[in-house]
C-alpha cells in the first residue's frame, strides 16, 4: 500500500475514533475497534490486565532489540463545539488532546511494520494505553505489569500533537522536557463567627491567605535556581459571607518541577510551612499532596535519531527546537524505566487561528497523521534493520 493510500485510511480510522470518544478508563469500545483492525491483519494482540490497555506486537525475522510506541485511548470530559461532520456523538466526551490522531498513527505504524516483519531484526510493540488524562494514569500500571516486563522495551517513543506548531513541522527537545505534576490540598481550620468581632475568632481566611503568599516565597527562595518550579493555587473555598468568618478554608493547587529529589524535598517544605503558619495563627492545618506523574527526560541519542530523520524527510527548516514545558504526561513512567523520546508534530493550520489543546473547538490538521506516521515508520525501520 502506498504512503498516501495508508494515510487516507488512517484519517478514516481517526475520524471514527473522534466521533466515538470514551473517557479515561472507560475506553472499551475504542480498544475493541483498534484490536479488530489489527487482528484482521494478523497482528498479535495481548492485554496488560489493567483496564483497557493492550499491546500490539510485531516480531521480526531475527532477534534484536525491542522498540515501543505509546498511544493514548482516552478522551476528555468536554462537550465538542468544533462543527466537524464527524464531531463527537457523546456530549460528555471529546478528543480535544489529539489522542485520536495518536491512535491512528500507531495503527498505521503497526500495520506497516507487520507487513514488513520478514525484513526486520528485533521487535516492535505498540502500547495502546487507558487513562492518560486522569490520575493515577494508565502508564504506571502498564510499566508494572508482567507483560511489560516480559516485553522489556529497550527504548520507548511517544508522539504528541502541538497546535502552536505549524503542520509539517516536527519539534524536539533533548534532556528534561516535561514536568512532574502533583496536586496540593490544604485545609485550614479555625474558629469562625461574626466578622465584626475578629478578636474573638481564629480567622482561617487570613491564615490561608498568608499560607498562599508564604508558599510562593518558598518557590522563589528555596527552589534551586536552575530547576524549573511552579506552585499555583487555582481554587480557594471559604464558605462564609460578608459578615461571617467560616470555620475552615480549603485551598487546592498544583506543584510542578523537573527534578525528582527537589520534588520530594519541596513536598516536605510545603507541609512544614503551611502547618507552621497555621500554628502561628493558632489554627489547625491539614496538608495532602497527591503525587502525579514524574517528569519526562528525553534520551539525547534517541532524540537526535528522530531529529536526523525528520531533517532528512522534511528539511531542516521544518525541525524545531522546543523549550521545556511545565505540562505533564504519564509517558514519564516509561521514560523513567528505559531510554525514551517524546516529541511533537505540528497540527496548526497555516495563516489562521488554531484553537489550543483541551478546548471544545480544537480541530487539528489531519496532515499531521501522515507526517508522524512517515517519520516514525522510517525511524523504527532503521532501528530494526
Amino acid at each position: 500500500m502506498q504512503h498516501n493510500d495508508i494515510t487516507q485510511q488512517l484519517v478514516e480510522y481517526r475520524r471514527y475514533i473522534h466521533k466515538n470518544p470514551e473517557l479515561s478508563f472507560q475506553e472499551e469500545g475504542t480498544a475493541e475497534y483498534i484490536k479488530h483492525i489489527l487482528k484482521t491483519e494478523g497482528v498479535r494482540v495481548e492485554t496488560f490486565g489493567t483496564h483497557h490497555s493492550f499491546a500490539a506486537i510485531v516480531e521480526g525475522k531475527e532477534k534484536g532489540k525491542t522498540y515501543g510506541l505509546r498511544a493514548e485511548l482516552d478522551a476528555l470530559p468536554i462537550t465538542e463545539k468544533s462543527g466537524l461532520e464527524f464531531s463527537s456523538v457523546n456530549p460528555q466526551a471529546m478528543h480535544a488532546c489529539g489522542h485520536d490522531l495518536h491512535m491512528a498513527i500507531a495503527i498505521g505504524i503497526t500495520l506497516t511494520l507487520h507487513r514488513l516483519h520478514e525484513t526486520l531484526k528485533g521487535r516492535f510493540v505498540a502500547i495502546f494505553q487507558s487513562g492518560e488524562e486522569m490520575l493515577p494514569g494508565g502508564a504506571k500500571a502498564i510499566a508494572e505489569s508482567k507483560l511489560y516486563r516480559e516485553l522489556q522495551p529497550d527504548a520507548m517513543f511517544g508522539v504528541h500533537v502541538l497546535p502552536e506548531l505549524e503542520v509539517g513541522k516536527v519539534g524536539v527537545c533533548p534532556g528534561k522536557y516535561m514536568a512532574s505534576g502533583d496536586e496540593v490540598y490544604i485545609t485550614v481550620k479555625g474558629k469562625g463567627g461574626h466578622a465584626a468581632l475578629p478578636h474573638l475568632l481564629v480567622d482561617p481566611v487570613v491564615c490561608a491567605s498568608e499560607i498562599i503568599l508564604g508558599l510562593q516565597g518558598l518557590v522563589s527562595r528555596k527552589a534551586p535556581p536552575l530547576i524549573p518550579t511552579v506552585l499555583s493555587f487555582g481554587k480557594v473555598e471559604a464558605l462564609g459571607a460578608t459578615n461571617v468568618i467560616p470555620d475552615e478554608v480549603s485551598i487546592a493547587g498544583t506543584f510542578r518541577t523537573m527534578d525528582e529529589a527537589w520534588r520530594h524535598e519541596a513536598h516536605k517544605l510545603i507541609r512544614e510551612m503551611a502547618m507552621g503558619i497555621a500554628a502561628s495563627h493558632r489554627a489547625g492545618c491539614e496538608v495532602e499532596i497527591r503525587e502525579g506523574y514524574p517528569s519526562i527526560y528525553n534520551n539525547p541519542e534517541l532524540t537526535q535519531a528522530v531529529k536526523n530523520k525528520a531533517t532528512e524527510l522534511f528539511g531542516p527548516e521544518n525541525v524545531v527546537a522546543l523549550e521545556p514545558r511545565m505540562t505533564t504526561d504519564d509517558f514519564a513512567y516509561f521514560s523513567n524505566l528505559t531510554p525514551s523520546v517524546y516529541f511533537r508534530v505540528g497540527t496548526g493550520y497555516r495563516n489562521m487561528k488554531n484553537p489550543q489543546l483541551h478546548r471544545p473547538d480544537f480541530n487539528p490538521s489531519e496532515e499531521a497523521i501522515g507526517v508522524a506516521y512517515g517519520l516514525l515508520t522510517k525511524v523504527l525501520q532503521s532501528l530494526l534493520s
